[in-house]
């Protein structure tokens, strides 16, 4: 089970805590696709909360699209981007109107077990075909409010795939899905309720990233003595934001915590000088190492500098090579 701490003293209220750091675990898959949440009663006894406290936060995950209710059985992790939009025009499947998804099980089953795909194309032409074809327009997408994150993962796959990716702000991905014909979006799990919903009508799947737990780096965080500061940079506001409620969540007011995004150097110059750590990502490390070295005559104890280099879990790199033909 994992450990939800929440500062009672803390002026985030108790119910934000809880939100964020259950959203976290969704995104991070520390709670998979299909996994029960723990009962009111079980988060009740464990963060001291009131059981109505907790289920206004299990309401809130429902209207994000996070999790759903099964009546009688409890609250259970959306299986979504599991079931990939396939919308294939060939007559083959309008005389058997369930082949599409026979084909599709057993593909995935191959491919769970190594198989190539184009060794299993003979035998799933039309299905083998249309997932080439997504594979040919692959589009990151994350709110505008946040496109910091999308840049991050879209950054990343270039990196691990070795191919263009284009990046596309949630609000005009129904706009840029109408002028392809097919294609694949990635996206992080916490945006994902959305974008299947603008890609349910179109010819066009929707796989969910799984992120980095950033385990080490909390247990690191225990570890920092009371009123050390602790430095975060990353393309992304959003996930400085998540972070800084969660760290705030496991030590209260014991750690300072100061954030930047990489564009932000004034904010990175105070922190080099202040910090005993500072966490960043793989594309901020250089702009934190160059500030760092600018300023070094002029700092007594120098941060250590953690460097995250994956933002995106290796499963999930592996899952996009074998669908979109790369393995």
């Amino acid at each position: 089970m994992v450990d939800f701490q929440i500062k009672a003293d803390s002026d985030i209220p108790a119910s934000n805590q809880l939100f964020n750091q259950i959203r976290f675990a969704i995104a991070s898959g520390q709670f998979p696709p299909g996994h029960r949440l723990p009962s009111t009663r079980q988060l009740a006894m464990q963060t001291g909360l009131h059981r109505n406290t907790i289920s206004k936060v299990y309401r809130q995950l429902e209207d994000t699209g996070l999790v759903e209710a099964q009546a009688g059985s409890g609250i259970y992790v959306k299986t979504q981007g599991h079931k990939w939009v396939s919308k294939l025009k060939s007559p083959i499947f309008d005389k058997y109107p369930n082949a599409s998804n026979i084909v599709k099980r057993s593909l995935d089953e191959l491919l769970s077990q190594g198989c190539s795909l184009n060794e299993a194309r003979e035998m799933f032409l039309i299905q083998i075909d249309w997932r080439l074809r997504c594979s040919a327009r692959v589009l990151v997408t994350a709110p505008s409010y946040d496109l910091g994150i999308g840049q991050l993962m879209a950054q990343e796959l270039e990196q691990a795939l070795n191919i263009s990716v284009q990046l596309v702000p949630l609000e005009e991905l129904g706009e840029i899905i109408d002028q392809v014909s097919c294609g694949t979006v990635v996206t992080s799990r916490y945006f994902i309720g959305r974008a299947e919903e603008i890609a349910a009508p179109k010819s066009v799947r929707v796989i969910p990233v799984d992120i980095y737990d950033y385990g080490k780096e909390f247990q690191l965080l225990h570890t920092l003595p009371k009123g050390s500061y602790c430095g975060l940079v990353s393309l992304s506001s959003g996930l400085l934001r998540a972070a800084e409620v969660i760290i705030h969540s496991l030590r209260g007011n014991d750690v300072i915590v100061m954030t930047a995004q990489d564009t932000e150097t004034h904010k990175i110059n105070a922190m080099v000088r202040s910090a005993r750590i500072i966490v960043c990502d793989k594309f901020s490390f250089d702009i934190v190492k160059a500030i760092l070295q600018k300023n070094r005559e002029n700092i007594i104890r120098p941060p250590q500098i953690i460097c995250i280099e994956n933002y995106i879990v290796t499963d999930s790199i592996n899952l996009l090579k074998r669908e979109l033909g790369l393995a």
